[in-house]
């Protein structure tokens, strides 16, 4: 029951080329950092990332899109990355932008093993009638074009139906998690990350204080370790290092 890895690169070292992966985090909220430069180092290429954002320039999975090596992204929010809406406008990537609610419940459903459910979020856009751009074509134009779907009516009101998600992998950051792989995480950071977690076929999760089992309280715990394969510790220096999209002070 010992999920404890010697070090992120071991975590991360059977991750291939093309592999899938739901990344939590939030902005730079809660992101994985560690093991996404794990990763990085690692050289996997031609993932598919399902995750609310994709980083910002040089900092989460930003560092990834510097180097061309996401193939697709599954999220909700392109802002706040240059080198992302780059990409994705010279037809360099695939992006599949979902309302952030559906996404979040996408997630969820992969994770709880429902297949597909019915939500109102995106009814009368092109979110139901397709022709969202997945991917440009070098002149501008669409060459790949979201599907329209299927819709049916609850109540006299019309519902979309979305698929769940799930992946190969996720990797995720908590702020206490002991060797069975329980984890609890720490304000704003408990935004995708729970969810990617259950997502994962195998989920990596990088904790900032590490405990033993018993340690926790279980009334506590925000992901039980069964969704939990392996974990990693971080240093002091690892925990502390988290970094701020926008700083706004008072001039």
């Amino acid at each position: 029951m010992n999920k404890v890895s010697a070090s992120a690169a071991e975590a991360v070292a059977d991750i291939p080329d093309g592999a899938s992966l739901a990344v939590g985090g939030f902005g730079l909220s809660g992101v994985p950092e560690v093991l996404i430069h794990a990763l990085h180092e690692q050289g996997a290429t031609g993932l598919s990332v399902v995750s609310n954002n994709c980083g910002v320039d040089g900092r989460g999975l930003g560092v990834f899109l510097a180097d061309g090596r996401i193939a697709r992204v599954t999220g909700s929010y392109v802002g706040e990355n240059k080198e992302f809406a780059r990409q994705y406008l010279s037809g360099e990537l695939e992006v599949e932008l979902v309302p952030q609610g559906t996404l979040a419940e996408r997630l969820r459903a992969g994770g709880a093993g429902i297949p597909a459910f019915y939500t109102p979020a995106g009814v009368g856009t092109q979110v139901a009638t397709g022709g969202l751009p997945w991917r440009y074509a070098a002149d501008g134009s669409t060459a790949v074009a979201s599907p329209a779907k299927e819709t049916r009516d609850f109540h006299g009101r019309p519902h979309l139906l979305e698929h769940g998600i799930t992946t190969d992998f996720a990797l995720v950051r908590a702020w206490r998690g002991d060797r069975h792989g329980n984890l609890v995480f720490r304000k704003a950071a408990a935004n995708f990350n729970p969810l990617a977690a259950t997502a994962g076929r195998v989920t990596i999760a990088e904790v900032e204080e590490l405990l033993e089992p018993g340690e926790l309280n279980p009334d506590e715990v925000h992901l039980p370790g069964v969704f939990v394969q392996r974990v990693v510790q971080l240093t002091a220096a690892q925990a502390a290092d988290k970094q701020i999209e926008k700083r706004t002070v008072r001039s």
